[in-house]
């Protein structure tokens, strides 16, 4: 039995999800004050001067503050349910689907939340790890639990879950150098959907295609 570890944006889908998330799932007045508010901090990210995962946490916290838990979690129902499945690609769904016909471990790796990917992975029959939003008192803080589940963090959830050396082969997934630390976990890494290998963010050397 081999190991399968999946980024999910971007490798799973065709397109950032997260976005989508919150336009559904934050509050009407808060989107586009928020919006306005958040503009130079957004322009930032898009030019690369701000990191995905300092926005990430600024828009969580604006927008998820002292919001009613089972509010977000009905959003995040709807929105593995309905707007999930037009983002997937027939490539990825046919590996996963390889994989568990194999009797491989498949692991969905994201820095996503888990209000809508933890409803995906069940219905799939996957295993998840990704950020996690903390709750108070039945109300998100809109902080994070814990950190987010993105660059070396999510190499070091894989190997706190798993004895890496029980799988005869480890495959990973990933379409973002935020998945560098988790490709390099794999005897068999891929990068947007080719053969990759990565010590750093700079050094890739090819991998052969697994054998179907």
């Amino acid at each position: 039995m081999d190991l399968a570890l999946f980024d999910f944006d971007g490798t799973i889908t065709d397109r950032e999800t997260m976005p989508a998330f919150m336009r559904v799932a934050v509050r009407p007045h808060r989107f586009w004050f928020g919006g306005l508010l958040l503009m130079p901090l957004i322009a930032g990210y898009k030019a690369g001067f701000v990191s995905g995962s300092l926005i990430r946490a600024v828009i969580c916290r604006f927008g998820f503050w002292r919001i009613p838990a089972q509010e977000l979690e009905t959003h995040g129902r709807h929105f593995a349910r309905d707007v999930l499945p037009a983002t997937l690609r027939p490539e990825a769904m046919d590996r996963i689907a390889w994989h568990k016909q194999r009797g491989d471990t498949v692991v969905v790796v994201s820095g996503g939340l888990d209000l809508y990917l933890s409803h995906w992975c069940k219905q799939h029959g996957v295993e998840l790890m990704c950020s996690t939003l903390e709750r108070h008192e039945g109300r998100f803080t809109g902080r994070y639990r814990g950190r987010q589940c993105v660059g070396d963090e999510k190499a070091r959830l894989v190997r706190k879950r798993f004895t890496l050396s029980r799988f005869a082969r480890v495959f990973a997934y990933g379409d973002t150098p935020e998945d560098y630390a988790l490709l390099a976990l794999a005897h068999e890494p891929y990068y947007r959907w080719q053969p990759f290998f990565a010590t750093q963010a700079s050094v890739r050397r090819p991998f052969a295609k697994p054998r179907r």
